[in-house]
């Protein structure tokens, strides 16, 4: 039985114990300054209401009706609940994947700094490799260039020596004496063919 309902009956029933009460005391006047009495009539009238009420079931009325926006109440707050969890999820799995993607960045930028080292060391042992070459190749150069100088140097030296020697032979050197150098080697020739 519902608050209500108590209350209402409660509140007929202390006017009906009054009434009888007051009937049965037989005290002259009484009933008639009751029903004179405008409280009396308020109460008999609010008793009346409450009468109608009780019959046309007002209070499981507006009791289905609370109790419908309490449990529609109750569904927005699951609902709530559900939707929160389910942000919180994805918050959790966005935060995840923030992680996996720093992590990934930082593993990307190690590889790439790692390669960036590899690449200079290459370069560098390539250049140092193409610098010794071709310093090489300048020595190469040079001693070539040094040995055609001196052998242009000695060839010079010899033409110079050969006319040197023309001039002194020339110089030196008269009919006769030629002639027996001529004969000589003559005579040598057979030897030296041999």
């Amino acid at each position: 039985m519902s608050t209500f309902r108590v209350a209402a009956s409660s509140l007929v029933t202390g006017a009906a114990i009054y009434l009888l009460v007051t009937h049965r005391a037989e005290v002259p006047g009484t009933t008639m300054a009751l029903f004179q009495n405008p409280e009396f009539w308020v109460a008999v009238g609010l008793a009346i209401v409450l009468v109608i009420f009780l019959r046309l079931r007002v209070p499981s009325i507006l009791g289905a009706m609370l109790d419908a926006r309490a449990a529609a109440i109750s569904g927005e707050l699951s609902e709530a609940r559900r939707l929160r969890e389910e942000a919180a999820s994805v918050l959790a799995g966005y935060v995840e994947k923030a992680a996996h993607a720093e992590s990934e960045a930082a593993k990307i930028v190690a590889e790439a700094k790692a390669e960036v080292e590899r690449f200079a060391k290459e370069t560098r042992a390539q250049l140092r490799l193409q610098i010794d070459r071709r310093a090489q190749m300048a020595k190469d150069r040079i001693a070539q260039a040094e040995a055609a100088a001196l052998a242009e140097v000695r060839a010079m030296a010899a033409d110079a020596a050969v006319a040197a020697a023309e001039k002194l032979i020339a110089a030196r050197m008269d009919e006769k004496r030629s002639a027996t150098l001529v004969e000589q080697s003559i005579k040598e020739l057979p030897d030296k063919l041999n």
